[in-house]
């Protein structure tokens, strides 16, 4: 296989990784969907790299086909709490019926693709849809949105789109509800998109 498995997650000084048993499991349950070796001490490995972590990080771990496992860090700086990002839409699709697209894999030719149609000045994320035109996700973040008087709603796993850990976790705390979205159900409402290394965040679309 030509590609790795990644687990992306934010370290904080006296709370350790966020959020790091769900990303572990994840990536077990990916290596055994697509035929990866199951990493040897991986938590092990991850710790000793922490070790004498002091300040917030942005940790990236990645899984080969034969098992073997790279970290990395860098210093991670929170967005603003008043941050509002500009949200577009893709001309770029994903297909509904792909199961690569279930996992976070360093194969991104298609979330890609959609970055590339827009500025970082026109727009800090891009929203896919599939080819159906249900609304799936960012190229970096699930989406959800809200509904008067109850959870957050965020598009189901079979639109086709990645288990995000952060996604998983608000529905697991009934802070969000899967449910099929199309783009009009995303008009007139507040919208955030959010992963697991920065959690929500504010989001205007703009179609024009």
């Amino acid at each position: 296989m030509d590609f790795t498995l990644i687990e992306t997650f934010r370290y904080e000084p006296g709370q350790g990784p966020l959020r790091i048993d769900q990303h572990m499991k994840r990536l077990a349950r990916s290596a055994d969907a697509l035929r990866f070796r199951q990493p040897a001490a991986a938590r092990k490995k991850l710790d000793e790299h922490l070790k004498d972590a002091a300040e917030p990080l942005r940790v990236r771990l990645t899984l080969t086909p034969k098992g073997e496992i790279d970290i990395t860090s860098t210093p991670f700086t929170p967005l603003d709490e008043d941050t509002v990002w500009t949200l577009r839409v893709a001309q770029t699709r994903l297909d509904s019926a792909d199961p690569l697209l279930r996992h976070k894999t360093s194969k991104r030719d298609v979330y890609e693709a959609a970055r590339a149609e827009y500025s970082k000045e026109d727009a800090d994320e891009v929203l896919l849809l599939n080819e159906l035109g249900d609304v799936c996700e960012g190229t970096i973040t699930s989406i959800f949105v809200e509904e008067t008087g109850g959870p957050l709603m965020t598009p189901p796993l079979n639109s086709g789109l990645l288990s995000g850990v952060f996604r998983t976790d608000m529905i697991c705390r009934q802070k969000a509800r899967s449910q099929r979205l199309r783009l009009q159900d995303l008009r007139n409402r507040q919208i955030f998109v959010g992963n697991s290394l920065r959690g929500l965040i504010r989001a205007q679309l703009i179609t024009d």
